[in-house]
């Protein structure tokens, strides 16, 4: 039988064939993040995730940011699959939670002033009682038009066509409650890749 574990693994080979890697930087809401810059002096991806159910911050910090001896195991894989270590730096998450669409609002905007800005945030589609995700991603984008989302929903409040015309992004992307653990890692990577390859065409 297969552990929980070795399913982990499974599921973030892609991201090890890639380079990538992740550790837990973070604790669950409503503390902040205070975790360190980087790992091994890789490339960082921030990733805020706003809901008000304490449970689904765990499972984002699950998958995206494994415990050391989850970690460890996907190194030996790693070194299993393709010999010796690079000396490359690696893709780290880090992952912020925070409990309600004003409490994410403020910390986008924190991190964006300091110039550590989210490249991807996963917003809950209805938070009591304040802002739903969609008011939530409106006002985000107001201020910071470049950070990636997802909203996650178990719930059709809202028809996706009056989604996208109210926040105008067609290219927005839906994630479905309860989730598949490859679906949150599929998106995680693939839209904290755009933000880093718009970033870093813009400083060019």
């Amino acid at each position: 039988m297969v552990n929980s574990n070795d399913k982990l693994l499974g599921q973030m080979k892609a991201t090890a064939t890639q380079g990538g890697s992740s550790r837990f930087l973070s604790q669950p809401p409503p503390a902040s993040w205070t975790g360190p810059e980087s790992a091994r002096g890789g490339e960082v991806r921030r990733v805020l995730v706003i809901d008000d159910n304490p449970a689904i911050h765990r499972d984002f910090q699950k998958l995206l940011c494994p415990d050391s001896g989850a970690a460890s195991d996907l190194d030996a894989l790693d070194t299993a699959i393709f010999g010796a270590p690079a000396a490359t730096a690696r893709t780290t998450f880090q992952v912020d939670g925070a409990c309600q669409g004003q409490e994410g609002f403020d910390k986008v905007r924190r991190m964006q002033r300091s110039g550590q800005p989210y490249a991807l945030m996963f917003v809950d589609m209805r938070m009591p009682p304040g802002w739903d995700g969609i008011e939530t991603i409106e006002r985000i984008w107001c201020e910071c038009p470049d950070i990636e989302a997802v909203i996650c929903s178990a719930y059709s409040d809202y028809s996706w066509h009056d989604v996208i015309r109210r926040l105008k992004r067609p290219e927005l992307r839906l994630l479905s409650k309860p989730f598949e653990s490859k679906d949150v890692l599929e998106l995680a990577w693939s839209l904290t890749s755009r933000w880093l390859r718009r970033s870093s065409s813009v400083r060019r």
